[in-house]
C-alpha cells in the first residue's frame, strides 16, 4: 500500500501527518510526505521554500514517532496545492491520500471548492480528511450506503485498506415519497404511520438484498434505516454515534455542477468535525504491502 500525506505545516496537518503515519505503521507501507510551494512565487522565493521545506520535512520524519521512517519519504513539489497533490499521488501510484481539515474561506470555497474538495473531485484516490488526534485503529465507523455501486467501492475500499470491520454501522436513509399525499389528503396517523413502516421494510429488504449481492454478508454489521434526507439523517447519527471515522463514496460528477448544486459528500466535509474518508467510484482494491514500490524525490 502506498500512502500520501499532504502537509502545509498546520497544526491540522500535523494531526494528518501522524494519523498517516500510524496507518502506514499498521500496514507496512510506503508513505510520502508532501508539500507544495506555490508555483506563483519568484524564482529565488520558490527556491528558498523548497530547501526550508525539504529540512522541515526531513526533520519530521526523524522526530515524529508515528512516522515510520525506514519507509517514510519527502516531496517537495511546486503548483497549485490540490494540482501538486495529485501530481505527486500520481507519480507514486499512491492507494490513499491522507490531508488535514480545510480551512474555511465561504466566499472563495462557494466557487471553487476547498483544497480537499478539489483534490476528491480531480483525482481518482481514496482521501482522508483528518479531523481530530490521530488514533491506531479506528474503532466506530459509520458508513452511509445508496445501494449504489458507489456505496460498494466505498465498502471494498474500507475492507481491503483494513479500515472497516466487522460492527461497523451501514446507514441508509429512506425518503417515503408517498407520505406527503397522505399528510395533505388528511389520513389518519395510523394509515400514515403503516405506510412509513412499510417502507422502511422495503428499504431493510433493498439493504439486504445489496449486502447478498456485493458478498458482504449480513449478519457482521450493525444496520440502521432512518427516515429523512441524507445530510440529516448521516448528522444525526453522527450526533447519536460518536463514530470515528465516516466512509463515503462519491458520485464523480463534474466539477461546475457539484460547485454550484454541492453535495452530500461535501456537506458532510464542510460541516461535520469527524474523521472522513471518500472513496471514488471503481476503487475496489488496494495492492498487498509486498506489491508497493518507492518513488520519492531527494530528501
Amino acid at each position: 500500500m502506498i500512502i500520501v500525506a499532504a502537509t502545509d505545516f498546520s497544526t491540522r496537518s500535523h494531526r494528518a501527518l501522524r494519523q498517516a503515519g500510524l496507518l502506514a505503521r499498521a500496514r507496512r507501507a510506503e508513505l510520502h510526505l508532501v508539500h507544495v510551494v506555490d508555483e506563483d512565487l519568484p524564482a529565488d522565493l520558490a527556491r528558498m521554500e523548497e530547501r526550508e521545506a525539504r529540512r522541515v520535512l526531513t526533520e519530521q520524519i526523524g522526530s515524529m514517532p508515528e512516522l515510520p521512517d525506514e519507509r517514510c519519504h519527502a516531496t517537495v513539489i511546486r503548483g497549485h496545492p490540490f494540482d501538486g497533490i495529485l501530481r505527486a499521488s500520481a507519480a507514486v501510484n499512491a492507494d490513499l491520500i491522507v490531508m488535514g481539515a480545510h480551512r474555511k474561506q465561504f466566499l472563495r470555497d462557494i466557487f471553487t471548492g476547498t483544497t480537499i474538495e478539489r483534490v476528491i473531485r480531480g483525482g481518482k484516490y481514496p482521501v482522508l480528511m483528518v479531523n481530530n488526534e490521530a488514533q491506531l485503529h479506528y474503532e466506530r465507523v459509520l458508513v452511509p450506503v445508496d445501494m449504489s455501486e458507489t456505496s460498494a467501492d466505498a465498502i471494498c475500499f474500507g475492507l481491503s485498506a483494513g479500515l472497516l470491520d466487522d460492527g461497523a454501522t451501514l446507514l441508509h436513509a429512506f425518503s417515503p415519497v408517498g407520505k406527503r399525499r397522505l399528510l395533505s389528503s388528511g389520513a389518519s396517523s395510523e394509515v400514515i404511520s403503516g405506510y412509513i413502516d412499510s417502507e422502511r421494510h422495503g428499504a431493510v429488504e433493498e439493504m439486504s438484498r445489496f449486502l447478498v449481492a456485493n458478498e458482504f454478508g449480513i449478519g457482521r454489521w450493525s444496520i440502521r434505516i432512518e427516515e429523512g434526507l441524507p445530510m440529516q439523517v448521516i448528522a444525526r447519527a453522527v450526533a447519536d454515534k460518536r463514530p470515528d471515522m465516516l466512509i463515503l463514496g462519491t458520485h464523480g460528477r463534474s466539477g461546475l455542477l457539484r460547485a454550484l448544486i454541492g453535495s452530500v459528500t461535501e456537506e458532510v466535509l464542510r460541516s461535520l468535525n469527524v474523521d472522513v474518508l471518500v472513496v471514488p467510484p471503481a476503487c475496489r482494491d488496494v495492492r498487498p504491502p509486498e506489491a508497493s514500490i518507492a518513488v520519492s524525490s531527494e530528501v
